[in-house]
């Protein structure tokens, strides 16, 4: 049954996609699977992985919203899974493997979101970045240490995903700009629903370029992809609008992820310092499984990491919060 499918990827995927059978394999060798391409696979599971069914209680941009339409990280997920595979259709890419590096970028990130990445970075001594946590996840701490050994493309895609990555192959590079297509369209929806955001405090030359809502902003930056990368070596949009996404990309940072609930964010700041402090000095506290595979304080982030926003809170709670009747 996979024979049909490397039938159809021969005939109809672009001389640039990466074909399923052209995969340069895993980390360790396995028996190949009658009914599904190894990009299948891998996204099979990320999908079923613990770390995938965590990012539905990841915050993305606003902590703990009043609201049931806010984004988490696995709502950004899924939408940057869509518009990679959308990318990856119009320009006859392997939309398999766009879908499971997708599916798998994030899986790294901090509780949080962007505050939980820094206090990391700032306190581990190996510094720390989502993109490599993800890795690592996949690689290391899934399946009780046993990782998921993906396949080289899906790891290269996960781990230069961000804007200052070099993936290697085309799907790779749709997915990362799909990621910044998505977190900064939708990002705006929830600034605005939250009232942090009067939509006409977008940079004119922004709403210009890409219209004034978020369906509109997306079609036509996958219509732009298109349009200067169909039959080319190369996924990228035209300088203009290139342009107009790294300005609107500038002023969410500047507008809204610095200074969106600020007093929060310094309370989730001060928690996860408590707690690498508290697990760093304690590492006999630490779950057994995480000790296996590094030393404190590396072994602290790999759990931190791991945390949802939810966990984070109840671990602090039990640790540092008195109960009454406690002495």
């Amino acid at each position: 049954m996979v024979e049909k499918t490397y039938e159809k990827e021969a005939a109809f995927l672009s001389p640039y996609a990466k074909h399923s059978k052209d995969t340069l394999g895993r980390l360790r060798e396995e028996q190949p699977c009658s009914m599904r391409t190894e990009f299948q696979r891998d996204r099979d599971r990320i999908i079923y992985s613990k770390a995938f069914l965590r990012l539905k209680n990841k915050t993305q941009v606003f902590f703990a919203p009043d609201g049931d339409h806010y984004m988490s990280r696995l709502t950004h997920t899924l939408d940057v899974c869509q518009i990679a595979r959308s990318i990856a259709r119009c320009l006859s890419l392997n939309e398999d493997l766009a879908e499971a590096i997708a599916l798998g970028h994030d899986l790294g990130h901090t509780p949080f979101g962007h505050v939980g990445e820094r206090v990391l970075d700032a306190l581990c001594p190996q510094g720390f970045r989502h993109s490599e946590q993800s890795l690592r996840v996949v690689d290391l701490l899934e399946k009780d240490g046993a990782g998921l050994n993906l396949t080289f493309e899906v790891r290269d895609g996960i781990l230069n995903h961000p804007k200052s990555g070099n993936p290697s192959t085309l799907e790779g590079v749709a997915v990362s700009l799909a990621d910044r297509i998505a977190y900064i369209n939708h990002d705006i929806e929830d600034a605005v629903r939250a009232g942090f955001l009067d939509p006409k405090e977008l940079p004119r030359r922004a709403v210009n370029a890409f219209g004034n809502d978020t369906s509109s902003r997306i079609n036509t930056a996958i219509l732009d992809i298109y349009a200067e990368s169909a039959g080319k070596p190369y996924v990228r949009m035209s300088e203009e609008r290139q342009a107009a996404l790294d300005e609107l990309r500038a002023f969410m940072f500047e507008r809204v992820y610095e200074q969106t609930n600020k007093l929060i964010q310094e309370s989730a700041g001060r928690m996860l310092e408590a707690l690498y402090t508290y697990f760093t000095k304690r590492p006999e506290d630490l779950p057994p499984m995480y000790l296996k595979h590094a030393d404190p304080p590396r072994a602290v982030c790999d759990y931190l990491s791991s945390m949802t926003d939810r966990y984070a809170i109840n671990v602090f709670k039990r640790l540092f919060v008195p109960r009454e009747g406690s002495v």
